[in-house]
């Protein structure tokens, strides 16, 4: 068992440089009593203040890191930094950590699924220092009367994607392989299938009511059911595109699928989401 704690704190979103009719570049918005979610630019953090210190889930670049450090303190003044958690290896993700460390001003624990280890030590990337605690399936984090929990559902974006958990809370917070009504990226880069799709639904196994993400708006469960959805869906329009002898070029073109035409990014990515299923089914075959 590990002990981190911290106590409640409202937290503000802070505007700098930009006028009214501009995202601010960072914010921390509350989620919970003592948890927050730290925004900078388009990628997101998570921070649980506990009576004995504060959990940082993903410091994701060495900038990022420097104005996170200032938030961790205005959101938790006095309080020490107990750790640093990876949701995985992806440099955009979990770069920084040694700033938060060097911040804070102690030898801050990074903890991550046991896969990401022998990547980041292949990436070779001194922003993205190894961790010092790995685990294979779950671990549970006790914080000052607070209980992190860390799971791993298996293959989905990378082979070693960590989602947070806040049973008490019942909040998670999950990182690129999902998210709130929102086109998966692109052609689904470093995606494992069929390995993903059981991810999303071991997600719902977690009690949460409230899920927050590394991009785009906070959901619900409803936010995840949509999602396992959509991809059910996706698959079945790509595989009756194969079916009917449609190339790779035409079932992007073609395949269409109404009901999702209003998620962000669909014009840009869902051609390549179809994309991506068509390589995997037509491979699979």
């Amino acid at each position: 068992m590990h002990s981190f704690y911290a106590a409640p704190v409202l937290a503000l979103g802070l505007l700098i440089g930009t006028s009214e009719a501009q995202a601010p570049e960072f914010e921390a918005t509350p989620l919970a009593d003592g948890v927050h979610l730290f925004r900078w630019q388009s990628h997101q953090s998570l921070v649980v203040v506990t009576d004995d210190g504060v959990v940082a889930v993903d410091p994701i670049s060495t900038v990022a890191a420097q104005r996170f450090a200032e938030e961790i303190r205005r959101l938790a003044p006095g309080k020490p930094l107990r750790a640093i958690v990876y949701s995985h290896h992806h440099a955009d993700h979990a770069s920084g950590a040694d700033v938060l460390r060097k911040s804070f001003g102690g030898a801050i624990p990074i903890v991550a699924h046991a896969n990401a280890a022998p990547r980041i030590a292949e990436a070779g990337d001194t922003d993205l220092p190894p961790p010092d605690l790995t685990f294979t399936s779950t671990l549970t984090l006790h914080f000052g009367g607070r209980i992190v929990e860390l799971h791993y559902l298996g293959r989905s974006h990378s082979d070693n994607m960590v989602v947070t958990y806040l049973p008490e809370e019942r909040l998670a917070f999950a990182v690129d392989f999902v998210s709130n009504d929102r086109m998966g990226y692109r052609d689904l880069p470093d995606y494992y299938f069929p390995d993903f799709f059981e991810s999303l639904e071991r997600l719902l196994e977690l009690g949460f009511e409230t899920i927050a993400f590394g991009h785009g708006p906070t959901g619900d469960r409803g936010s995840i059911e949509r999602q396992v959805a959509y991809y059910r869906d996706l698959r079945e329009a790509v595989a009756n595109a194969i079916e009917r002898g449609w190339s790779e070029e035409e079932a992007a073109e073609r395949v269409k699928l109404a009901p999702y035409a209003e998620w962000g990014n669909y014009e840009e990515w869902f051609p390549l989401n179809v994309r991506a299923i068509y390589r995997w089914q037509a491979a699979a075959r």
